[in-house]
């Protein structure tokens, strides 16, 4: 189950004891604190904490642009300036901190943005519950003939029915295994931080995970678009909802200039500007490489 029923005890103790502050609060945050979101199978999110809002935003950047910023007449037009502009300083001053608990390998995935707090799970010291990622049926693909980090078609039949029960057999063994290599019943057991190494990356662990705004959008912009990993990308999903109550000016230029947005190289630049004046303009007469050529018509071309 993703909420332990000692999880869910703790949650409805939290949400029932409100407490005055003086800080800055973000209404549409508040709705979401210790709330448990369900992804995947066994996993969720939850925001434990936050600083900062919208205004805290525009506080930090006056501070550090003062007369600077005198033009721009409002806080959602001053933020879309920082946005468009890169001033990434500001938004560093909102944080979030988040429970996530995720299978093993998105874990490894996650770490790789380093630019955050995390305090995992540790199985030195306990037991990893028995709950592993099993992927429905339409999420077993193959792998990619034009991506080596990507995912082709879905299997189906016998080969998809071959693949989820080696999953679960494969899970079921290691962990039985493990239980039994730390079992204290009639022999010493196995020390604890050597018995984990035998349990499979689909295992679930949790973590607190707290990070500075700026470093999150960075998270989502890779995370959340489509062509990341599905089991990672519905994590970024959930979050994405969240902060789109927490600091929706901040989120909708986000959405607007990093997901929405492209850069363009200083020949993709050309490109545009040549054709708006009529000319038909080639790979071959671009100056781009292939693959440049090709990212850059996708660009172009892209319905969304």
């Amino acid at each position: 189950m993703p909420i332990t029923p000692d999880q869910q005890a703790e949650i409805d103790e939290l949400r029932s004891n409100a407490k005055p502050t003086l800080r800055a609060v973000a209404e549409g945050m508040e709705g979401h604190l210790y709330k448990a979101y369900d992804v995947l199978d066994h996993g969720f999110i939850r925001v434990i904490d936050y600083m900062g809002d919208d205004a805290a935003i525009c506080q930090a950047a006056r501070v550090s642009y003062g007369k600077g910023t005198k033009s721009v007449q409002n806080d959602e037009g001053l933020i879309r300036y920082l946005m468009r502009h890169w001033h990434s300083t500001p938004f560093e001053m909102c944080e979030i901190k988040l429970h996530v608990k995720l299978p093993v390998f998105v874990a490894r995935q996650w770490i790789r943005h380093r630019t955050a707090n995390v305090n995992e799970y540790s199985a030195r010291y306990s037991i990893l519950d028995r709950e592993f990622y099993i992927p429905e049926p339409d999420k077993l693909a193959a792998q990619s003939v034009i991506n080596n980090q990507g995912r082709g078609e879905a299997l189906t039949g016998d080969e998809a029915a071959r693949v989820l029960e080696y999953l679960k057999g494969d899970a079921a063994r290691c962990y039985d295994h493990y239980a039994e290599m730390i079992s204290d019943d009639g022999q010493q057991g196995l020390a604890r931080e050597l018995a984990r190494m035998n349990l499979p990356a689909n295992i679930y662990t949790q973590w607190y995970w707290k990070v500075d705004l700026h470093n999150l959008f960075h998270f989502l912009r890779l995370r959340a678009d489509s062509h990341a990993q599905y089991e990672i990308r519905v994590y970024a999903d959930e979050i994405c909802k969240v902060v789109a109550d927490w600091v929706p000016a901040a989120y909708g230029a986000f959405e607007d200039y990093r997901m929405g947005g492209a850069t363009l190289s200083s020949k993709a630049i050309d490109c545009v500007r040549r054709m708006l004046k009529g000319e038909e303009v080639t790979q071959e007469t671009s100056g781009m490489s292939k693959g440049e050529w090709r990212e850059f018509e996708g660009v172009l071309n892209d319905p969304a």
